[in-house]
C-alpha cells in the first residue's frame, strides 16, 4: 500500500516515513500544501497523512480541494489543534480521521491501517485466501500454518493482491501502489518480485493462489 505524508516538519515526516516503510508501506513525502495537493491529485495513493498547518496551502484547504475534485482516498489529518471545534472542522472538511500531536507511532500505524482498509473491500486486520494468512498488525505470513519468509516488497505485493481478490491487477497498478516516487519500478521488476512471491506462496501446494494473466498482470484466486 502506498501512502503520502504531507508534513512540513521534516524530521517528523522522515520518522513517520521510516516507520511506515518498516511496516511494508511505500511512502512519498511532501513538505508544503501545494506540493502535497499536486502529488495527491495523481490518484496513486491508498492513504494520505496530512498535517493541518502547512506553508503555501494549509492542510484543510488541501483536504477540501481533494474532496471537491472527487478524490476517494483516505485522509488522516495531523494537528496540534485539539479543540472539539478544530476536530469537527477537519472532519467536515473531508478528513476521515484526526490525530493530535504529539502521538505514539503505534497509534498512527493502527489508524493508517484502518484508513487504508476503509477504502478497500477488505476491512479485516487478518487477510486470508484458503490456507494463506497475513496478519497486518504483526506482518506475519503463513500458509497451512507454516511461516513464509517474505521480503518487504513481496509482502507489499501479497497484501495488495489479497485486498483485491479475483481482480486483474496489472503491472502498472502494482508499480503505482507498491513503489514510491524514488524507485525505478517497471513491469520487468514486478515480474521478478511476483516470481519470487509465487515460489514462496505456491510451491509444494496443489492449489495455486497467484495466477498470471499473460500480457496483462496477475490475479489472486482464493
Amino acid at each position: 500500500m502506498r501512502v503520502l505524508i504531507v508534513e512540513d516538519e521534516r524530521d517528523l515526516a522522515t520518522a513517520i516515513a521510516t516507520g511506515l516503510k518498516r511496516q511494508g508501506f511505500a511512502v512519498d513525502l511532501a513538505f508544503d500544501g501545494e506540493q502535497g495537493l499536486s502529488l495527491a491529485s495523481s490518484g496513486a495513493y491508498d492513504g494520505i497523512i496530512l498535517d493541518r498547518m502547512l506553508p503555501r496551502m494549509d492542510g484543510l484547504a488541501v483536504c477540501r480541494a481533494l474532496r471537491q475534485a472527487g478524490a476517494n482516498v483516505g485522509i488522516l489529518m495531523l494537528t496540534a489543534k485539539d479543540t472539539v471545534d478544530d476536530r469537527v472542522e477537519g472532519l467536515n472538511g473531508g478528513a476521515d480521521d484526526y490525530l493530535v500531536k504529539p502521538f505514539e507511532f503505534k497509534e498512527l500505524l493502527a489508524r493508517t491501517h484502518a484508513l487504508t482498509r476503509r477504502h478497500t473491500s477488505e476491512k479485516r486486520n487478518v487477510l486470508t485466501a484458503k490456507d494463506l494468512r497475513v496478519d497486518l498488525e504483526t506482518a506475519e505470513v503463513t500458509r497451512a500454518g507454516q511461516p513464509l519468509a517474505l521480503s518487504r516488497k513481496e509482502y507489499m505485493l501479497l497484501v495488495y493482491l489479497l485486498r483485491h481478490p479475483r481482480q486483474l491487477i496489472t503491472h502498472e497498478r502494482l508499480c503505482t501502489h507498491a513503489w514510491d516516487l524514488e524507485s525505478d519500478a517497471n513491469a520487468d521488476l514486478v515480474r521478478a518480485h511476483i516470481k519470487n512471491l509465487r515460489r514462496k506462496v505456491d510451491t509444494g501446494f496443489d492449489e495455486k493462489l497467484i495466477h498470471t494473466v499473460h500480457g496483462m498482470g496477475y490475479r489472486l484466486e482464493p
